[in-house]
């Protein structure tokens, strides 16, 4: 049991760095067995450049990154509805979606790194180029540029062109370290900024993690609590056809107001939307937008959090 729960507290620990650490690894996975089993390359001159085969399933893999994002669904869930509220525009919107541009990033750009480390997509694509054909096959045999669709299917009949296999694959394993280097350092430095820039210290951002997930465990709790007994309430009205009681429940706008995106105020330090909301100082004030509110990069993991981590689609 203990070692069970210390699995568990790891866990919790560290549930946002093995998130991407499982994403990354099913990625690598997925486009490994892709390659294997389902790509083929057509060695035709007309159909080896399109890149589709690589970008197509990235892009997916983008696009699914906006829909497993909280911070997505909490940005547009009841947008047209809001009479005076634009949808993220303008320079708060532009960073939120910057934000969620680069987490969504991580899989189609895993994806791209493997594919290319893998060496079968560059090569298919690369020996259709009439641009690299050029520089590939300077001084070599006069039918290179004709044959070297070819040498993917290991089909070219001049062996000079066949061993430019190799190069290929060289030319697309280099790029494919290239580009996690330029991840790597990307990251690196956008973590280091965005930490540097932290209004708050490295021990309150610490204790702003375990707030956020005790508020999300009591809230769940209490919704929990509070749907079923309404659900009781209702159910048994209808079988005895009796008024309910009077029950309480937040009204539309305060569930939008708790839902919004979460920006940060120097002069009011809140730990979420929903603690800004209780410490409101009118009860009409809109608590959206107000003044001296900013949007921080570092802070973000706020939206992240919600009564259930997966949006519901």
């Amino acid at each position: 049991m203990e070692k069970f729960q210390a699995v568990l507290d790891l866990h919790l620990k560290h549930h946002s760095a093995l998130g991407y650490g499982l994403v990354t690894l099913l990625t690598a996975g997925g486009e490994r067995i892709f390659s294997a089993v389902v790509f083929q390359c057509p060695c035709s001159a007309a159909w080896n450049l399109p890149l589709v085969f690589l970008l197509v399933p990235a892009l997916a893999l983008f696009l699914l990154g906006y829909v497993l994002s909280a911070r997505t669904w909490r940005l547009i869930t009841g947008c047209g509805c809001r009479a005076r509220a634009s949808c993220g525009s303008g320079l708060r919107g532009s960073l939120v979606c910057a934000q969620l541009s680069a987490a969504a990033a991580l899989a189609p750009l895993t994806w791209v790194a493997v594919a290319l480390l893998g060496g079968a997509f560059y090569e298919c694509a690369a020996s259709g180029s009439a641009v690299l054909a050029q520089r590939l096959c300077l001084h070599r045999d006069h039918n290179c540029a004709a044959e070297l669709p070819l040498v993917p299917c290991h089909q070219a009949k001049a062996s000079d062109v066949q061993d430019l296999l190799k190069d290929l694959k060289a030319q697309s394993q280099v790029l494919g370290w290239i580009l996690i280097a330029a991840v790597i350092i990307i990251l690196l430095i956008f973590t280091c900024v965005s930490r540097c820039l932290s209004p708050v210290s490295f021990l309150q951002l610490k204790f702003w993690k375990i707030y956020l997930e005790k508020e999300q465990q009591i809230l769940k709790s209490k919704a929990t609590e509070h749907a079923t007994e309404l659900a009781k309430e209702n159910v048994k009205c209808f079988f005895e056809g009796s008024h309910p009681k009077e029950c309480n429940t937040p009204s539309v706008k305060e569930w939008q107001q708790i839902s919004s995106l979460y920006t940060f105020n120097q002069k009011d330090q809140y730990y979420s939307m929903l603690h800004k909301y209780v410490n409101r100082k009118e009860k009409t004030h809109s608590i959206r937008s107000t003044e001296g509110d900013t949007v921080i990069p570092v802070l973000g993991f706020v939206d992240s959090s919600g009564i259930n981590s997966t949006p519901g689609l």
